[in-house]
């Protein structure tokens, strides 16, 4: 299907190209979504009429998103969920998970605007692409963690917690109990040794 473009597209071109794309493609985003029109004489003749005020609203837009880039870049934000011992999740976390989470840190987003290849199946740090304006794209973390608290070393570690790390983690605080334990007992016993022996006392004197 020939279509005309409303807005930039990625991968597709500017305002105003009339581009072929798949019939799907086209019924099922492009046009719904507004972003572009059947390529009819009559469509091409209005766009051409209205290319000038396009392009003004489309670069008003476009520093509005910038304006809003610039604090929603970097942003973390954290999505509980349950998972198995080795990190995967019983479920899994899609866009529309992640709109929510970033709106509920304060940055109304939709999910068509989360630009995720594949739902999220682990625990861990997972860096997600957001589109505020076809050319304006940030990029924020899903911190995907059991709880809060490990959500909070996951950013410290930069990785998911698993299992077997917490098995690690107790192993070594147990060595280093132990460990503290033999240099506490090896001090008390230098100690002992150190103390001088009692002076007699005339009551300890033999006759």
């Amino acid at each position: 299907m020939q279509i005309v473009l409303l807005e930039r597209v990625e991968k597709l071109g500017q305002i105003g190209d009339i581009v072929k794309v798949r019939d799907g493609f086209a019924r099922n985003f492009l046009l719904p979504q507004k972003k572009a029109v059947r390529a009819t004489a009559t469509n091409i003749a209005d766009i051409d009429a209205r290319r000038s005020q396009l392009e003004a609203d489309n670069l008003e837009a476009r520093s509005e998103a910038e304006s809003v880039g610039d604090k929603l870049d970097g942003l973390a934000v954290v999505v509980i969920r349950q998972a198995s011992d080795s990190g995967q999740l019983y479920g899994s976390v899609n866009s529309r998970d992640i709109a929510e989470a970033v709106t509920t840190a304060g940055f109304t987003i939709e999910r068509r605007q989360i630009r995720l290849d594949r739902a999220i199946k682990s625990l861990g740090l997972h860096p997600i692409r957001v589109a505020l304006h076809p050319e304006v794209v940030v990029s924020v973390t899903a911190n995907v963690a059991k709880s809060d608290e490990e959500a909070a070393i996951q950013i410290v570690r930069g990785g998911a917690v698993t299992e077997a790390d917490r098995e690690s983690e107790e192993d070594a605080a147990e060595a280093a109990l132990i460990a503290a334990e033999a240099a506490l007992a090896l001090t008390d016993a230098s100690d002992n040794e150190a103390e001088p022996a009692a002076e007699p006392t005339p009551e300890n004197v033999e006759n």
